[in-house]
């Protein structure tokens, strides 16, 4: 699922990893220009999101639990996948993310 692209449908997969609401604005840019890359990026960028939400669950359990740098790894590795992701973006190509990227394009395949 590689490919490469340019102009604004690279624009808008740069955009959907820059917060919630970088990922808002980047799906309103996306329903007035579709693209097989914008959407792409836009179900990666949602997916990282949720699991960004979901480590942060974690390292705040985990810290309740007297137990609190071991979140941090996770924190870092969701860092890293956004690296990745947002690199891949940049470049103008749809790969998707390590362990997940494909699991996010089956499950958020309505977006887009």
């Amino acid at each position: 699922m590689s490919g490469t692209t340019s102009g604004e449908p690279k624009t808008i997969g740069i955009i959907a990893y820059l917060t919630l609401i970088g990922w808002i604005i980047a799906l309103v840019m996306h329903n007035s220009n579709k693209s097989e890359h914008g959407a792409f990026h836009i179900r990666q960028s949602l997916g990282l999101i949720i699991l960004y939400i979901i480590v942060w669950i974690v390292n705040f359990v985990l810290a309740v639990a007297n137990i609190p740098f071991v979140g941090w790894i996770f924190f870092i590795a969701v860092l890293v996948l956004w690296i990745l992701a947002i690199v891949g973006a940049i470049q103008g190509e749809k790969k998707p993310i390590p362990a997940l990227g494909e699991q996010f394009q089956q499950w958020f395949k309505g977006i887009g």
